[in-house]
C-alpha cells in the first residue's frame, strides 16, 4: 500500500501553532488573525473527520473482509455428508471459490486504499487459481507485486512463483524465488523460499533439491522447515542427496 502523508498523519499541535502565531499578530495585523483562526478551524475539523472516515472505512472494510475468508475457507462437504452446524458448508468447492471470489473483489472495489482491500486482492488471486483462471490470477498478483507494500508484494512474488511452477515455467519460477532470496519478508521468510526452490527442482534435479534441503537445516535448526527439510531429503533418490 502506498506509503504517503495524509490529514490523518497531521498533529494536533500544529493547528495549536497556527492559532499561536495568530496570536502574536493580534495588535497590528486583526484580520489576519480571524483568517487564521478560521483556517485552523477548518484544518482541525478536516483532521478530525478524516480520521474518522479513515477508522470508519479500515473497520467495514476488515469486517466484509472476514465475511469473505469464511466463505474461503468453508468446508466443503462429501455426498450424504450432513452440513456442520452453524458453520458455512458447500457441496462444491469451485461454487465456493467462485461466491469467494466476488466477495473478495467487492472488497476490493469498495475499500482499495485500505490494507483489508489490499489482502482481498490476494485472495482474489487465490480464489482465480482454484478456479483455473492463471491469467486473471496473474494480472491481480502482478499488480500488488509492483505496489509499494513490501511485504503484499513478496506475498504476490511467492504466489506468482507457485503459478509459473505450476504452468512449466521454470525460468520465470526460479528468477522470482531468486529475487525473494535476496529480499527476503517477513511473510515470506527465507526458509519457505528455499523450501520452495527445494521443491521445484525435486523432480528434475534432485542434487541441487538436496543442496537447498540441506541449506534450510543448516541455515534454520530446530525449526519446523527444517523437520519438512529433514522428511523431504529422506524421500530423495539416494544419488541425489550426495
Amino acid at each position: 500500500m502506498a506509503k504517503h502523508i495524509s490529514r490523518q498523519e497531521l498533529k494536533t499541535d500544529q493547528v495549536q501553532e497556527a492559532l499561536s502565531h495568530g496570536a502574536e499578530a493580534v495588535l497590528s495585523h486583526k484580520k489576519s488573525l480571524i483568517l487564521a483562526i478560521v483556517a485552523a478551524a477548518i484544518i482541525a475539523g478536516g483532521i478530525f473527520s478524516w480520521r474518522f472516515y479513515s477508522q470508519r472505512q479500515s473497520v467495514k472494510a476488515e469486517a466484509e473482509f472476514n465475511d469473505a475468508l469464511a466463505v474461503y475457507e468453508a468446508l466443503v462437504v462429501g455426498p450424504g455428508q450432513p452440513p456442520q452446524p452453524n458453520e458455512i458448508t458447500y457441496s462444491d468447492a469451485s461454487k465456493k471459490f467462485q461466491d469467494a471470489l466476488v466477495k473478495f473483489q467487492e472488497v476490493v472495489q469498495q475499500y482499495p486504499s485500505t490494507r483489508s482491500g489490499q489482502l482481498a486482492k490476494y485472495y482474489s488471486a487465490l480464489c482465480e487459481e482454484h478456479l483455473a483462471k492463471n491469467p486473471q490470477a496473474i494480472k491481480d498478483l502482478t499488480d500488488l507485486e509492483n505496489g509499494s507494500d513490501h511485504d503484499f508484494a513478496a506475498m504476490a512474488r511467492f504466489e506468482l512463483a507457485q503459478i509459473y511452477d505450476q504452468m512449466g515455467k521454470s525460468n520465470q519460477a526460479v528468477q522470482l524465488y531468486n529475487e525473494l532470496l535476496s529480499n527476503p519478508s517477513v511473510l515470506v521468510p527465507k526458509s519457505i523460499v528455499l523450501l520452495a526452490l527445494a521443491e521445484h527442482y525435486k523432480g528434475s534435479n534432485p542434487a541441487q533439491a538436496a543442496k537447498f534441503y540441506n541449506q534450510v537445516k543448516t541455515e534454520f535448526p530446530g525449526t519446523s522447515a527444517a523437520d519438512d527439510a529433514d522428511q523431504q531429503l529422506a524421500l530423495l533418490p539416494s544419488t541425489g542427496k550426495s
